[in-house]
């Protein structure tokens, strides 16, 4: 009975030991992302304000970080889709071998038809620019 309840303690002692780290590391995160869009909007306020010509190679510059941020995240969303679309297609035959009498391998189009999803809005749905 005490080692049980010792035991449980303990996980659930590293449960919240983990699920405080993750809350302090997102809040860190998000931080993080605030102060980078509000120096970036400051920045772009005093390139508003200016009529210098560098000013125009600045918002161009702007512009063209958030064409190829645009890219990268079109680019996840293709890796994940194929990605996850590889882990359904190789467990159908190591589901379909481990109980060839049960059609438990149907389990595995669940990753199959959401990499199919993440495939289909990458090319087709999600924004170009």
């Amino acid at each position: 009975m005490q080692h049980t309840a010792l035991v449980a303690l303990l996980c659930f002692s590293i449960v919240t030991a983990f699920l405080s780290f993750l809350a302090v590391a997102l809040w860190v995160r998000n931080r993080r992302k605030e102060r980078e869009a509000y120096y970036k909007n400051e920045t772009l306020k005093k390139i508003a304000e200016s009529q210098e010509p560098s000013a125009s190679a600045s918002l161009e510059l702007f512009r063209e970080q958030e064409k190829i941020q645009a890219v990268r995240s079109r680019e996840g969303l293709k890796l994940g889709g194929l990605v996850t679309s590889a882990v359904g297609l190789g467990l159908l035959p190591l589901l379909r071998a481990a109980h060839p009498d049960h059609p438990v391998y149907l389990v595995a189009l669940i990753p199959v038809l959401i990499g199919l999803a993440l495939l289909v809005y990458a090319y087709l749905l999600a924004p170009k620019e």
